[in-house]
């Protein structure tokens, strides 16, 4: 069984929630230009991503492939610390240092150790699954760094607030734990299944994407917290 391609006229079917929302929101006099400036862009990003992405898959090439996971890294540290533009440089090494680190140790894991890919940096799995690494040691990385500066313009001691940071960081990551195959199917398991493959193939590969979400939140947000420690500090005016 192969998953079948979405005619154009079908996939504009798909909008018709989305205007009824902008409408609602433009009748509550709230911000429908920026909603329909987010699903412009998501439209845009999507169809970009999937050409460029059809390119690389063709190229099969795996300087290409590691080209595209520093790209990814890097663009990953970078908005992680958009909330705080003025310590943005300086904490910017930290920050890729941690994602890097962090997350491409779990990758290299998963990649060689636990699916075993052959060639070693096959396209088709290495950038999805970096994708979602990355992406997850980004967001807990941004939501550490919040808290942080919260609790330390509080006065709290660095490393209760570090402490404070790491765990509130946290909290979505084990609420997707306890929330995956009970409240939800994710993304991977449902593509799965929906091309096919066995629900139980299909729960592997899942049980792998969640530890590989749990390990890079905590390996990243960790690095980063220990490592920012004189950065947050001489900004916040704290020893």
């Amino acid at each position: 069984m192969t998953i079948q391609a979405i005619p154009n006229l079908n996939l504009a079917l798909a909008f018709i929630p989305v205007i009824l929302v902008v409408i609602i929101l433009h009748r509550w006099s709230l911000e429908a230009g920026n909603a329909v400036y987010s699903v412009f862009r998501m439209l845009l990003q999507l169809l970009l991503v999937g050409y460029v992405l059809a390119t690389i898959f063709q190229a099969d090439n795996a300087w290409v492939v590691m080209l595209v996971l520093l790209i990814m890294v890097s663009a990953a540290s970078w908005i992680a610390l958009g909330a705080r533009q003025q310590h943005r440089l300086r904490l910017y090494k930290h920050a890729f240092m941690a994602i890097l680190l962090g997350g491409g140790f779990i990758l290299v894991l998963v990649t060689q150790a636990v699916i075993d890919l052959n060639p070693w940096f096959e396209p088709e799995y290495m950038i999805p699954l970096a994708g979602m690494i990355f992406a997850n040691s980004m967001n807990s990385i941004s939501l550490a760094t919040e808290r942080l500066y919260a609790e330390t313009a509080r006065n709290v001691p660095y490393e209760k607030a570090k402490a404070i940071a790491f765990q509130a960081a946290f909290i979505p990551v084990v609420n997707s734990l306890f929330a995956v195959g009970l409240v939800n199917l994710p993304g991977m398991m449902t593509g799965q299944i929906l091309s096919g493959v066995s629900p139980i193939v299909a729960a592997q590969y899942q049980i792998v994407v969640m530890c590989m979400i749990f390990g890079s939140a905590g390996l990243s947000t960790a690095y980063f917290l220990v490592f920012s420690k004189s950065v947050i500090t001489q900004t916040e005016g704290h020893l």
